[in-house]
């Protein structure tokens, strides 16, 4: 971290013996609301990981769940020793970790899901968590919902739900399903995000849900939680004000203690390399592996367009019945994607929320493939051993030129090729900035991959 930032933090629970290094790195951030980021090292995001490693992370959420609803039920070791049949949270947790195993472990779970008795509708925050709530979904079978948030705004639909995130760089979140029941019932609502430091967002949408659909369990599950007391007696009176109960999980609970303020300026001499001789694009249309729904979106200078996004993302609410469909036209997507690689280390890479369907995809690819996703997040990069971010490429999103988008951490020579994920096609020029970052990174082989290209001919420049 910058000597003028420091972040101490201090573990109250690590009930699997998890040290952080395992979880998450250290960085700062640049935003006055919150100067530090938690980078984890299982997301997916900011840090390359193997895919199946990433998508264990929801699935040790979903463990951990199934452990907390036994440990609270008259049938606990009952529901226990099915669990340990079939495998453990621990044997997860050693995954995590870094262990060779995580491709076995995940094959297992897909084919022998956890079972829920009671209605559960998942619904995980954007943008970081949009894959992590779905892996943990994805792990159970039964009378099961799910539904990502989205900072994106459609015209001509309401959401059902309207949230803050305060201390985010893009704060507002929204809720659309296209089944105007979606969130109706008295069901679980469990709210999966990376992080919880102090709660708010959970409590925010808790509020607003609960003014239009009560219920009375809600779940909030995170792989860190660093609530504070006077955090965690918040949730206490928001119980006692709505009459509900809020349980709350974590692999790993702290507390946290900040010195020093924002840092305003960083050298970025990581953010930029000279493009290479030759780079090669090379474009993928996916749309026809993919089932789609249509919708007019707009950006953030009020520019409206008509856009195909992918139906079983999350964005529009799924249930347990449509997985089954989203597990065909990923494989199918896979199995071309697998003729198309041209190297031995490939770099797959999801665009801000676009995030768990691209994942998916990358644990298809066979071996030699690490996978992460761009962001909104603005981060200082300092190329200095141990430190979580150390290169950084900044380019505007291609489907909001308005909004500024990072990857980070490519280092130069480690890959033959990238593979990166858009749901959506858009117009050449727009598209052009993140060609440039892409560029930048000397990586020879560049593969943009569209999962929609609805308006064909859009962009040019590919073979």
């Amino acid at each position: 971290m910058p000597e003028q930032l420091t972040v101490n933090v201090q573990l109250n629970r690590n009930p699997f013996g998890l040290h952080p290094d395992d979880l998450f790195q250290m960085a700062a951030r640049i935003n006055k609301k919150r100067s530090f980021l938690f980078v984890s090292q299982i997301l997916g995001k900011h840090i390359p990981v193997d895919p199946h490693r990433s998508l264990l992370g929801g699935a040790a959420l979903a463990l951990l769940w199934q452990r907390h609803r036994a440990a609270s039920t008259e049938h606990g070791a009952e529901v226990a020793a099915r669990e340990a049949g079939a495998y453990r949270l621990e044997e997860v947790c050693e995954a995590l970790r870094g262990s060779d195993s995580a491709r076995h472990l995940y094959d297992r779970l897909k084919a022998d899901k956890l079972h829920l008795e009671q209605p559960a509708l998942f619904i995980a925050f954007a943008e970081t968590a949009t894959a992590l709530g779905h892996a943990m979904y994805d792990c159970f079978t039964g009378d099961t919902r799910f539904l990502h948030t989205t900072r994106e705004e459609l015209v001509g639909r309401e959401p059902v739900l309207r949230f803050e995130e305060e201390h985010s760089h893009a704060t507002s979140h929204r809720c659309y399903a296209r089944d105007t029941s979606f969130f109706q019932g008295e069901d679980t609502v469990v709210l999966v995000d990376d992080e919880v430091t102090t709660g708010n967002t959970a409590l925010n949408i808790i509020r607003d849900l609960q003014s239009k659909h009560p219920r009375t369990h809600y779940v909030v599950a995170s792989l860190l939680d660093w609530r504070g007391p006077e955090d965690r007696q918040r949730f206490a009176e928001l119980e006692a004000e709505l009459d509900i109960q809020i349980d709350t999980i974590a692999l790993i609970e702290g507390s946290i203690e900040v010195e020093g303020g924002p840092v305003e300026q960083l050298p970025q001499s990581a953010l930029d390399r000279q493009t290479p001789a030759e780079v090669t694009f090379i474009q993928h249309d996916l749309t026809r592996f993919f089932s789609h729904l249509d919708a007019v979106s707009i950006d953030s200078s009020g520019v409206t367009s008509d856009t195909a996004y992918l139906e079983w993302t999350g964005r529009f609410g799924m249930y347990e019945s449509d997985n089954a469909k989203l597990d065909a036209q990923v494989r199918a997507a896979a199995s071309y994607l697998t003729t198309q690689r041209r190297g031995a280390r490939t770099l797959c890479m999801g665009t801000g929320e676009f995030m768990y369907v691209p994942m998916r995809m990358a644990a298809e690819l066979g071996e030699g493939i690490a996978y992460q996703s761009s962001t909104r997040s603005p981060i200082h990069v300092i190329d200095e051993e141990g430190y979580a971010v150390r290169s950084g490429f900044p380019h505007v999103s291609p489907n909001d030129p308005g909004i500024a988008n990072f990857f980070y951490n490519v280092p130069a020579g480690a890959y033959d090729e990238i593979f990166v994920f858009l749901e959506r096609m858009s117009i050449a020029e727009n598209v052009e900035p993140l060609r440039r970052a892409l560029a930048s990174t000397g990586v020879p082989f560049i593969h943009l991959v569209f999962a929609s290209t609805a308006e064909q001919g859009l962009l040019q420049g590919g073979e």
